[in-house]
């Protein structure tokens, strides 16, 4: 499956309420569980509000732009951009767990170089920068779980 379609299906989980979903099609199958980072009453359990993003490489100054870990929300100055999560998965800083991270805050990334991995259904997808610039702020927390357009880190813009 294509990520546009896994990014529609989460769009859809979202939209209705759902928590899981599973669709099996010639191409395969896939399952997508939507988790909290605390626990939730089942007879209230209410869906998860999707967070206020823009799009990777767009810039809004002054905006809240992202969701955080925390719940909070990202504020971004006329010259930076967000990296967002572009799926539901696991964010890792480094290739390994005994290599050194792509990035550092204060890191010079040119646009497209890999700055993190997102690990999704055992596959482990590298997230490119989506501009050339400075980063100065990771927001993600290694090896932590992270949601669909969750902030992971800011890139000051060349």
């Amino acid at each position: 499956m294509e990520v546009r379609e896994i990014k529609a299906l989460i769009a859809l989980m979202n939209d209705h309420g759902l928590v899981e979903l599973e669709i099996e099609d010639k191409k395969g199958k896939v399952r997508l569980v939507r988790g909290s980072l605390a626990p939730t009453p089942v007879a209230n359990s209410q869906p998860h509000s999707a967070a206020v993003s823009v799009e990777p490489g767009k810039r809004r100054a002054g905006a809240k732009v992202g969701a955080k870990a925390d719940g909070g929300a990202v504020e971004l100055a006329s010259n930076q951009t967000l990296v967002e999560s572009p799926m539901v998965g696991t964010f890792y800083r480094a290739p390994s767990p005994d290599a050194t991270p792509f990035v550092e805050e204060g890191s010079s990334v040119r646009k497209g170089q890999t700055v993190c991995i997102i690990e999704a259904m055992k596959m482990m997808n590298e997230i490119e920068a989506p501009a050339s610039g400075r980063v100065v702020r990771i927001i993600a927390e290694n090896a932590q779980p992270v949601e669909y357009g969750q902030a992971l880190m800011v890139i000051e813009v060349d």
